[in-house]
């Protein structure tokens, strides 16, 4: 390891230890296109897209980058960045495109010529199993709220497994299933679009089953790293009021607490256990409780919020977090809340806690090329310098924090958002799909050269 006694490296860089992976991200629905070739089956997202209105922009991913066709060029790319690692999701209907049952060979196939691009090009290779992408037909039968959608994803996970698992380095089994609960079931924000609200909490305890059901699975095709890729934010309160700090402390609970405290410690936090009990079979937590070679972490920006008025449906009321600069999307950057989230999760649960990865960490700013050509995107820059900074300075505290890993390596297609928020460190010009490196690439790959390297 190199000394930690520096927060800088070469060129002014953030220095951190020897051996830290420095990667980027990418989830299949936003990059890959495709939507229906080689035997590939619908997913919620194919479906949510195409309903009128629900999409900010009108786009759908039908095309995005259209990545399933340049895998080569994007993986020359990931080479020219320098990164260490890619962290990719495999789309489950290209799989099983019904959720169940036969396997599609072409997308296996498709899949496994990425892993070997990568690991060609010098890039360990991280594979999350579910990045949203339900098959509609599971959805059709209840999706997540039906416990059995947690059954044929351990199928799913152990069929990909058998097949990569010799190659993949690491394995992520589920995306920021806080997330997936609370704008897909509970807000009707994202695809399948359901309104909820507390009653979509069966879904998360099928998304934590179905995570330590694919942990299972992975393992015994032979994985030797597994872990997680939760979306965690630092929750503040509105105000002091005791009205607001209660609201707060429940929030805090259901969007951290319920996932960590499941998969480290193996129970739910107490003033949720009434809610979701009913949900919960013998056996349940112990399945959710796997050992994890690493705790993933996608970090953004930490959250306001409040009690609603009373004749208000949803109780909290999510309220701007004053006094930062917003990125284009609209949230505040505030590193320093990374680094002491980092300090007091470690400090909340030591020795349950193993290596952390930051699995997703970036920002949009959508400017485009100049007269030149040239994508100057210094926020983004100051951005993933400051957080990365924060990072150095959570390890210089005693965080063992391992690698980050940058959303994104292509602006893509953003959920709800459609098109119209750039997270890539390269432009892609939507109408042409000439993808052109921006100023952020240029820096991260000269950020990464400036490393110490590991033995």
């Amino acid at each position: 390891m190199a000394s930690r006694g520096s927060n800088r490296g070469d060129g002014n860089f953030p220095l951190l230890p020897a051996g830290f992976t420095f990667g980027t991200s990418t989830a299949a629905y936003q990059i890959e296109g495709a939507p229906a070739e080689d035997g590939k089956g619908p997913s919620i997202w194919d479906t949510f897209t195409h309903q009128p209105g629900v999409i900010e922009d009108g786009t759908t991913g039908d095309v995005a980058c259209d990545h399933y066709h340049r895998v080569d060029e994007d993986v020359a790319l990931m080479q020219k960045l320098g990164a260490q690692g890619y962290r990719f999701s495999i789309s489950w209907p290209r799989i099983q495109p019904t959720g169940s049952g036969p396997v599609n060979k072409a997308g296996l196939d498709f899949y496994d010529r990425l892993v070997d691009a990568l690991l060609a090009h010098g890039i360990e290779p991280m594979a999350t199993l579910y990045h949203w992408d339900l098959p509609q037909a599971l959805e059709d039968d209840g999706g997540w709220l039906n416990r059995a959608t947690s059954e044929r994803f351990a199928e799913y996970a152990a069929i990909v497994g058998e097949r990569l698992a010799d190659r993949v380095a690491h394995w992520v089994p589920v995306n920021e299933p806080n997330v997936a609960t609370l704008l897909g079931y509970a807000e009707g924000i994202h695809a399948p679009g359901k309104t909820l609200l507390f009653d979509a909490l069966p879904v998360a305890h099928h998304l934590l089953l179905g995570h330590g059901h694919a942990v299972q699975a992975l393992r015994t095709a032979g994985a030797t790293s597994v872990g997680c890729a939760n979306n965690h934010a630092p929750i503040w309160p509105a105000s002091e009021d005791e009205a607001d700090t209660g609201m707060c402390k429940i929030f805090d609970q259901l969007y951290n607490g319920l996932f960590a405290e499941s998969m480290l410690m193996g129970h739910y936090p107490v003033d949720l256990a009434p809610l979701i009990d009913g949900a919960i079979h013998p056996g349940d937590l112990a399945t959710i409780r796997q050992p994890l070679d690493f705790y993933g972490v996608n970090y953004y920006f930490p959250m306001r919020v409040g009690a609603a008025r009373q004749d208000q449906e949803n109780p909290f009321q999510f309220l701007e977090v004053l006094g930062y600069p917003t990125t284009d999307f609209g949230s505040p950057v505030v590193p320093d809340a990374l680094r002491e989230w980092l300090i007091v999760f470690r400090a909340r649960y030591r020795a349950a806690l193993p290596p952390i990865f930051i699995t997703e960490g970036g920002a949009a700013y959508n400017m485009g090329p100049d007269e030149h050509g040239v994508i100057d995107d210094q926020p983004r820059i100051d951005y993933l310098d400051a957080h990365l900074r924060a990072v150095s300075e959570a390890v210089n505290r005693g965080v063992d924090v391992r690698a980050y890993y940058c959303w994104t390596l292509l602006d893509n297609f953003e959920w709800a958002r459609g098109s119209s928020q750039r997270f890539g460190l390269v432009y892609v010009d939507y109408e042409t799909l000439e993808r052109t490196p921006k100023k952020s690439f240029e820096w991260f790959a000269q950020l990464v050269a400036s490393q110490p390297k590991g033995d």
